[in-house]
């Protein structure tokens, strides 16, 4: 649990983006002393109702002078926000604008942003409806990586052999696009085939070869991993802090920690102002194989670098803490978290609460989630999970079902644990406790989750407390729930025990 919320972490701070400042002519002075430009306009409109095209409009009926550069830099600002549909916006003003030529380039772009807010069927539309001559290479791979975000292998491909007829796969981007399908896809068996071919018609990148770098990982094959960066240093390919990351997380792995040790040094070397997210990446690798001065000295450094750490560099710093058995420093600076973040995110308080409970402390866990509420941090469904695996430990019945239930009553939509579900149940079936047993299978109902195997675990239950419950098989029915073979054993098992009256709350 600790490790999904790290990972979490991680991909948290691949997300985390500082506003940039957008120069702008034709500006005049606020009040408040800073300058009124285009780009703080369209960057401070935040929420998405508000018009890209209203702002643009009202600048120009103001006398600002707007040009194509500024536009498409605001765009990258927007879109490292993660703030597709303002960028979008300005992209459709342009191509309505007789003043300003795009390029395949802004179609390009233009068309993955269509394929984010509007979806895969509107980016096709729009490539369809491109001229010819801005059909090209550039338009191609932005299709192509639409393809690959939707997992459309088979469109994918066949669009990959439109650009070799066409020749437009003379860098490695449509390749690396494909090989980034195949990892996901897990179809790794196509990784040497897709290398093989981009080696005739183009050369690999960094980008290659640290997707290459991951197949190995991910097959723990340290051999072919450093027979891989080997080709890199040859073929005089720079690596980057990803490089060195998934050769450390791979040692690691195969307790090479000499090694790892080493990977870990020439990754510190490249962590930078450019290369924020290089930090947390570093935090949890040095805590990995056990370095708390690392782990210092890393933390050192990015709080040096940066005036202010966001959610997930606290929380991967918290986690390699508590990692480290430092709970103490954890709490610590947990506390100062507290203090200075405005997000009350309950992910950063779960890396302590998780702490709490794999050291058995659940009256310490309890309190801190008491303090979490008081401190305006509104616990989250896996604030309630982990109570509810922590009592589970404890055998706790009551408690189990009470956070169990929290959890699900938490979310608007509800992606069920299986293995919780059969815990808590295990729970139930070790004491018999049939009337709690069928409250549990009410309120699967009612949350859409009611399956063959949550009867067989009510049967397991009765079997268990050597009672029969009545109408079991119409009840199945009216749920639309099929028997299987278990649990005609189950029925067949317990049909000597004497019948149970059927609690009105299942009626």
């Amino acid at each position: 649990m600790l490790l999904r919320n790290l990972r979490s972490s991680i991909a948290a701070v691949r997300r985390f983006s500082a506003v940039a400042k957008v120069a702008s002519t034709g500006a005049k002075k606020e009040s408040g002393g800073g300058r009124d430009t285009l780009g703080r306009r369209l960057l401070g409109l935040v929420y998405a109702k508000r018009s890209a095209v209203v702002t643009i409009g009202k600048w120009k009926e103001e006398g600002g002078t707007v040009r194509k550069y500024e536009l498409n830099r605001i765009v990258r600002e927007l879109r490292k926000l993660r703030r597709y549909k303002h960028a979008l916006e300005i992209c459709e003003w342009m191509t309505l604008q007789k003043d300003i030529k795009l390029l395949a380039g802004d179609y390009a772009v233009q068309l993955d942003l269509i394929a984010k807010v509007r979806g895969m069927n509107s980016a096709e539309k729009f490539f369809e409806d491109l001229p010819e001559q801005m059909r090209d290479g550039m338009t191609c791979s932005a299709l192509l990586h639409t393809y690959v975000q939707n997992k459309e292998a088979a469109k994918a491909e066949a669009l990959v052999e439109k650009m070799k007829e066409c020749g437009f796969v003379k860098n490695p981007l449509p390749y690396n696009h494909m090989l980034s399908l195949y990892v996901s896809d897990g179809q790794l068996d196509k990784i040497p085939e897709v290398i093989g071919e981009m080696k005739v018609h183009t050369k690999p990148d960094v980008v290659t070869y640290n997707l290459w770098l991951t197949v190995c990982a991910s097959q723990n094959n340290v051999d072919s991993a450093e027979r891989v960066f080997l080709e890199l240093k040859k073929a005089k390919v720079n690596p980057d802090w990803v490089t060195f990351s998934t050769l450390t997380n791979l040692y690691i792995k195969s307790s090479l920690i000499e090694k790892a040790a080493a990977t870990l040094k020439e990754m510190e070397k490249m962590a930078s102002r450019k290369h924020r997210v290089a930090y947390s990446s570093l935090l949890s690798l040095h805590a990995n194989i056990g370095d708390k001065a690392g782990v210092q000295r890393v933390w050192k450094k990015l709080k040096s670098c940066f005036p202010k750490m966001n959610d997930a560099e606290y929380t991967c710093m918290i986690a390699s803490l508590v990692k480290l058995k430092e709970i103490e420093e954890a709490e610590k600076l947990y506390s100062e978290w507290e203090s200075v973040s405005g997000t009350h995110d309950p992910r950063v308080s779960n890396i302590i609460l998780a702490a709490y409970i794999n050291r058995n402390q659940m009256d310490v866990a309890e309190t801190f989630c008491s303090r979490m509420v008081q401190n305006s941090i509104t616990p989250c469904y896996s604030t309630w999970e982990l109570l509810t695996w922590g009592y589970l430990k404890q055998k706790h019945t009551k408690k189990v079902l009470e956070y169990f239930k929290k959890a699900v009553g938490s979310v608007k939509k509800w992606d069920p644990n299986q293995r919780l579900i059969a815990e808590v149940f295990g729970r139930l079936n070790e004491e018999g406790s049939v009337e709690e047993a069928e409250e549990l299978v009410v309120f699967l109902r009612n949350a859409g989750h009611v399956s063959t195997e949550t009867y067989n675990s009510l049967l397991r239950t009765y079997a268990q407390a050597g009672t029969m419950p009545l109408l079991v098989e119409e009840r199945m029915k009216k749920d639309n729930v099929e028997l299987n073979k278990e649990t005609r054993s189950l029925i067949k098992r317990i049909s000597k025990n004497c019948a149970s009256e059927v609690p009105s709350l299942c009626s």
